[in-house]
């Protein structure tokens, strides 16, 4: 099959690489119909994370199940699915508690950009549709393989309530996705830290009621502003840098909760201003499959059509382009069709 590699920094290449077959009888192979490139991506293309020469890359595609093991009881060849990022059993005891993304047989999407995925707990983890669904549908149907789960575990984490002022920090795919899921989960009040107006425009259709355009210091003080002084009842830090997780905890009001999401890289937490303030901090990795039900039923429905934030489509072998769009700033998420 093709399938995308990384081999360094900056060096995206799409390259022929064996099909994935089953192994163990809970795996599905699944036939990409869409995938794209996730701002996490980019943390190795830009050198910020180690690389392992020729491996494959991509965590988020929707597709047609092609082949199931023989302990697959709830999909057929034929089934639209999607597809989490992080595979679970959905039956052990963390997935009962909700906690899908650190499952006890835990698996991960490994070619999302490719012809060809594995998925390794195929009753645990994957989601269909009722028929094929129209192509209109399919970027929002993406979203939700990663960052639309994502934007929304931000919200719950930092308990985003109706009627609440939330701050969304980061104006990526998935802080577009966090504004929301804010505005969805009944937040009165939702801001949006964000200097790019192509992202401004997408939050304020999203439901942002405010936008500041500011960074750093300047930033912080007009959210203090534009809540009089008090701070925000949510923050949801969509990152993950230390400049981002310093501008959440001082713009959280007492008592309040940093919903964190983001990929942390070279983040110190303020323990002592935590203490002081009591702010608390949650998140983490998505539970993508412990949401994934609800979301389906608001893409369905025409409640929310996160595929918005998809503003390139480019086929797989322009893969490259695409990475370079994005780490350039001149695409929001990039969707790839094989």
């Amino acid at each position: 099959m093709r399938a995308t590699t990384i081999h360094a920094a900056g060096d995206i290449r799409l390259e022929d690489r064996p099909a994935p077959e089953i192994a163990e009888p809970t795996e599905a192979i699944v036939k990409v119909v869409a995938g794209c490139i996730c701002g996490s991506d980019l943390w190795p293309y830009r050198g910020e994370n180690p690389v392992e020469a020729g491996s494959t890359i991509g965590h988020e595609l929707v597709g047609v199940v092609e082949e199931v093991g023989a302990g697959v009881r709830e999909f057929r060849p034929g089934d639209f699915v999607i597809a989490p990022f992080v595979h679970c059993d959905n039956t052990c005891a963390h997935c009962r508690a909700g906690a899908t993304s650190a499952c006890q047989n835990q698996g991960f999407t490994e070619s999302g950009q490719a012809e060809y995925a594995k998925v390794h707990q195929a009753d645990g983890s994957l989601v269909k549709t009722e028929g094929m669904p129209d192509d209109s549908m399919i970027p929002s149907l993406l979203t939700l393989s990663d960052v639309m789960a994502t934007g929304w575990h931000a919200a719950v984490a930092a308990g985003v309530r109706a009627g609440s002022t939330a701050v969304v920090v980061g104006d990526g795919a998935v802080g577009l996705c966090a504004v929301l899921a804010a505005a969805q989960l009944g937040a009165e009040r939702v801001v949006t830290m964000s200097r790019h107006e192509p992202r401004q425009k997408i939050a304020t259709e999203f439901g942002a009621t405010d936008i500041v355009a500011e960074r750093g210091e300047d930033g912080e003080q007009q959210v203090l502003d534009l809540t009089d002084g008090i701070g925000a009842d949510a923050v949801l830090e969509c990152v993950g840098t230390g400049a981002a997780m310093t501008t959440a905890f001082n713009i959280a009001r007492p008592g309040s909760t940093v919903g964190f999401v983001g990929v942390p890289h070279g983040v110190e937490l303020p323990l002592r201003k935590m203490f002081g303030k009591n702010v608390g901090l949650a998140g983490g990795m998505a539970p993508v499959r412990t949401y994934l039900p609800d979301l389906l039923e608001r893409v369905v429905s025409g409640a929310i059509d996160p595929g918005v934030v998809f503003d390139m489509t480019l086929p797989l072998a322009e893969v490259a382009e695409g990475y370079r769009a994005m780490d350039e700033r001149r695409a929001i998420k990039v969707l790839l069709q094989p």
